[in-house]
């Protein structure tokens, strides 16, 4: 690899809304199974849109994981590359992260940001309706297609890949131990406990006006 500049593996999404999730968890795991050392940073860029702006400029490849609605069946697995990246952000929205990471994209361009290397792998979502819900199974399915793309990618770059021996811990993971999948999923109150399509305190009060 001839940069000098560092190698971001970026997941975003929102996890509370089931499917809509599949970027974070796609960098939640891939950073739980592979040791890049200092070759590249992986991070859970959640739905921060212009705060993660300092970390893309700061990149020369960036490697997204997202949920994309590509209008394919659910759980396709779809890799852009490059140029093409920003219009499949734009092309048809699931949710408002896209919107605010579309515009990061465009703003790091105008100011300036050259990468090498923008790449995007994508996953059509089944399900973004539901609150605090988990990945769909044929979503989830796809996870191990997704990182093995990645690590394929960063492998052709020249960055050494290793597998790790053991899942990291919770110390080691991108955020709170809650949201950890296996933690975030096992805890989830059943359904008749737990309303699926928002707050329905919030959505009651809509409905009154």
């Amino acid at each position: 690899m001839n940069s000098n500049k560092q190698i971001l593996i970026l997941g975003i999404g929102n996890l509370l809304w089931a499917d809509e999730g599949f970027g974070v968890r796609a960098a939640e795991e891939f950073g739980r199974r592979y040791d890049c050392g200092d070759a590249a940073t992986v991070m859970d860029g959640g739905t921060q849109g212009v705060y993660l702006l300092p970390h893309i400029q700061d990149c020369g490849i960036l490697i997204l994981f997202d949920a994309i609605d590509y209008g394919l069946a659910p759980g396709t697995l779809k890799v852009i590359g490059d140029k093409d990246v920003p219009a499949f952000m734009g092309a048809k929205k699931i949710s408002l992260h896209q919107t605010g990471f579309q515009e990061v994209l465009a703003s790091a361009l105008l100011l300036g940001w050259e990468p090498e290397r923008i790449l995007l792998i994508g996953v059509q979502p089944e399900e973004v309706e539901d609150y605090g819900g988990s990945l769909r199974p044929v979503v989830a399915a796809a996870m191990d297609n997704a990182l093995a793309v990645a690590a394929a990618e960063l492998q052709s770059l020249g960055v050494t890949v290793t597998p790790r021996q053991s899942a990291m811990t919770d110390a080691g993971s991108l955020g709170p131990s809650a949201l950890d999948r296996r933690a975030y999923e096992d805890g989830r109150p059943s359904e008749d406990a737990a309303f699926r399509k928002g707050d329905i305190r919030v959505l009651a009060l809509l409905g009154a006006k």
